[in-house]
């Protein structure tokens, strides 16, 4: 298993990703503690795109602006 420092980690995350896609595991540390491990998705892991699309329809669903209209917003947000 590959250890890396979390700067290193963010200033390298492309690369280090693509490792991760390729099998291997990565411990990322802070000041020299391990706080993360990055691992391969399994399989089943990952979501179908259609469920995430309906989930978030139905999250949708239930949001409203209350008593403000999106007219109202958009030239608030034109001042």
């Amino acid at each position: 298993m590959t250890t890396v420092g979390a700067f290193d980690a963010k200033t390298h995350l492309n690369a280090l990703l693509k490792r991760v896609s390729k099998g291997e595991v990565i411990r990322i540390t802070l000041r020299g503690v391990p706080i993360a491990k990055l691992v391969p998705a399994g399989p089943g892991e990952r979501e179908d795109p259609r469920e995430v699309v309906r989930g978030i329809r139905d999250v949708r669903k239930g949001a409203t602006l209350g008593k403000i209209s999106i007219k109202e917003l958009i030239n608030e947000g034109r001042r």
